[in-house]
């Protein structure tokens, strides 16, 4: 049974010895649109309308970019970081971004049609991609969920697909010195949960954790020159025939907003009109 503990701790600890094997990590990266950005949606409501939009890596992608380099700053067996991506050739620019903080090597699923597909979907693409670049990860991380579609399936997916052990939301991590055990912290309603996994397993990162890096523009430059390998959906056994399980009909933009009112008056008058709204125009009480 796992440990309750009534406090949240963050952290990363265990330095590895000179005797530990290596420690290869996958991070998962979608690009999104900016959460500070205006959404409008395509007249037809077959989606959005990505024409200006700016587009960032996903915030709770990027803590698990940023503990994969942590890791490797704190311990010698981190051989390789590699971040993954995949969609259009735009998609892209969200893996520079991930090298820039530090990733060593890329690799894009290029084919702007897994946009539109459902997570799960997504995450048997990565996974077929994963068997295909071989050697094996020792640690997979990927955010607790994408802003975009707010699911959270992309990581519990994967693992399945990959038949790897997952711990969810984990809000601090402690890999053994040895690199094949860790211990894993995730918080649950009124409690934290702590969780003892071997490794290879996948993790997907609540915010806390880690907080991401600023990548410099030294940085954004060098990224240009860091290798990425792009993959087809072509090159993956098994996709010509698999069809997404979700389909998205249409998408509609939130109902607008009525207009503010505003009371004016002594704060006793002010009281009694606010009950009055509250229950003959809101409906509230």
């Amino acid at each position: 049974m796992p440990a309750m503990m009534s406090s949240t701790s963050v952290g990363l600890c265990g330095l590895a010895n000179e005797e530990s094997f290596r420690l290869r990590i996958l991070a998962i990266v979608k690009q999104v649109p900016d959460s500070n950005a205006a959404i409008k949606v395509l007249p037809d409501g077959s989606g959005i309308d990505f024409t200006g939009l700016k587009l960032v890596p996903d915030p709770f992608d990027e803590f698990g970019i940023e503990l994969a380099v942590q890791l490797r700053e704190k311990r010698s067996d981190v051989t390789e970081i590699v971040a993954l991506t995949l969609g259009s050739e735009k998609a892209s620019e969200a893996l520079r971004v991930a090298l820039a903080m530090g990733a060593d090597v890329g690799v894009h699923i290029n084919d702007p049609k897994l946009e539109s597909k459902d997570e799960v979907f997504a995450a048997y693409v990565i996974a077929e991609a994963v068997k295909k670049l071989g050697d094996g990860f020792d640690l997979i991380l990927c955010g607790k969920y994408n802003i975009d579609l707010d699911a959270g399936a992309v990581g519990p997916a994967l693992a399945e697909f990959l038949d790897l052990p997952h711990v969810g939301a984990v809000t601090a991590l402690d890999i053994a010195p040895d690199g094949k055990r860790f211990t894993a912290r995730r918080r649950i309603e009124g409690a934290e949960e702590v969780v003892e996994c071997d490794l290879p397993a996948l993790l997907t990162i609540e915010k806390g954790l880690v907080e991401p890096r600023y990548p410099s523009l030294p940085n954004l430059m060098k990224a240009k020159k860091k290798p990425v390998t792009v993959m087809s959906t072509a090159e993956l056994p098994g996709l010509e025939a698999l069809s997404a399980g979700v389909r998205f009909e249409s998408i509609s933009p939130p109902p607008p907003r009525p207009d503010c009112k505003f009371i004016d008056g002594e704060p006793p008058q002010m009281a009694k009109e606010l009950v009055r709204l509250l229950q003959q125009e809101a409906k509230v009480l």
